[in-house]
């Protein structure tokens, strides 16, 4: 639950104050990792959750403390950041962490679940995005299937503009509605890519501010690989709007070509990561 250094290309760490879901995607990476770590048979926890009912969150629950699991006799055995699996659970105990890093990152927030999910109390998002406010050295990401959350939340002004705060919409063709709030930093993040890439813009008065694309990985990968010219629609359309767009790793083995990796205006400056980043992907020069 602390806030790690991310192997997720695109950010540099990870911070998870919410966590499960209920979208039930079959490729859903968050979903296998966290049945790795839940608790077992024979494993019992020292403090339990508390349940909630709220309207729409049914089965969600709140953690104040770490979890620890002990066998039958009261032995330690390990600690868990899931004493629930992968039912939405807040973890309150999590809420300082972004101040308490003082190094400015570029963090995905709650990437082991979805923030924004229909599920998820109000509360718990104006919790998360508070302690967000509290710690502005950092730039923040969040991203959600769910992007009408973001629209419902910024009519009642419940959805903070700051130039920090990245509001994304993961789809994986682009055949969705997605979030241009004006005033709002938002981004698209194709992943996995899983045919042509269509954009619609019924809800939106301007292009989004970047774009993600990747390809699936893991178990199955290897039947749902992307096709090229899926890939190069995406980087049509980007150049078409002047839109940045980063590719993930995944990506090589079908591009062939050397991976664009382009970050929005700004965005490693507030961070100050422009040379360790530059001297990765690009040689030396900012690909801002």
């Amino acid at each position: 639950m602390n806030i790690h250094k991310s192997k997720i290309e695109w950010c540099s760490h990870t911070w998870n104050p919410v966590t499960g879901c209920l979208h039930g995607c079959p490729y859903c990476y968050a979903r296998v990792m966290t049945n790795r770590f839940k608790p077992h048979a024979a494993e019992w926890p020292t403090e339990e959750t508390t349940v909630i009912n709220e309207a729409n969150s049914e089965g969600c629950f709140i953690a104040m403390r770490p979890t620890a699991l002990r066998d039958p006799d009261g032995n330690y055995l390990r600690s868990t950041p899931y004493p629930k699996g992968f039912s939405p659970t807040i973890h309150m105990f999590t809420m300082n962490y972004p101040e308490k890093r003082l190094t400015p990152s570029r963090i995905f927030v709650s990437s082991m679940g979805d923030l924004f999910g229909d599920w998820v109390p109000e509360s718990w998002i104006t919790t998360v995005l508070n302690a967000c406010a509290v710690a502005p050295q950092h730039i923040y990401m969040f991203l959600t299937k769910n992007p009408k959350r973001y629209i419902e939340l910024a009519k009642s002004d419940a959805l903070p503009r700051r130039k920090n705060f990245w509001y994304g919409t993961s789809t994986p063709t682009g055949d969705t509605e997605y979030f241009w709030g004006d005033g709002y930093k938002t981004f698209i993040s194709v992943e996995p890519i899983l045919g042509p890439f269509t954009e619609h813009k019924a809800l939106t008065r301007r292009p989004a501010d970047w774009v993600i694309v990747g390809a699936m990985t893991g178990a199955g990968a290897k039947k749902h690989q992307p096709k090229r010219e899926w890939i190069q629609g995406i980087v049509d359309t980007c150049r078409h709007d002047g839109t940045p767009l980063f590719m993930k790793d995944s990506i090589l083995p079908i591009w062939e070509d050397p991976l664009i990796r382009q970050y929005p205006a700004g965005m490693l400056a507030h961070t100050g990561e422009e040379a360790a980043v530059c001297k990765r992907t690009c040689g030396g020069s900012p690909q801002e």
